[in-house]
């Protein structure tokens, strides 16, 4: 299991956010999940990355936010988070 730094913002009823859990699973990627609809401070999170809407999923690495990103965006965020940090 790979354990990362990074916070996936999701809503109930999205496939898209469905398909991004399930593929990051499968990927052995383990975020954060925060639910937008349980968390306000999450909802306003995802507005500031989303030019104001709701988009979900968003996912947060370091001070970096992916709107609706592919599986292998995120590893790539996550890749170019951990060299930062080897600095």
């Amino acid at each position: 299991m790979t354990q990362q730094q990074g916070t996936l913002y999701w809503r109930p009823g999205c496939g898209f956010c469905a398909r991004l859990r399930q593929g990051l699973r499968e990927a052995d990627i383990h975020l954060r999940e925060v639910n937008i609809w349980e968390d306000l401070d999450a909802a306003e999170i995802v507005r500031g990355f989303a030019n104001g809407n709701e988009t979900v999923p968003t996912v947060v690495i370091g001070d970096r936010g992916l709107v609706n990103p592919s599986v292998k965006a995120v590893r790539k965020a996550l890749d170019q988070a951990d060299e930062r940090s080897d600095r």
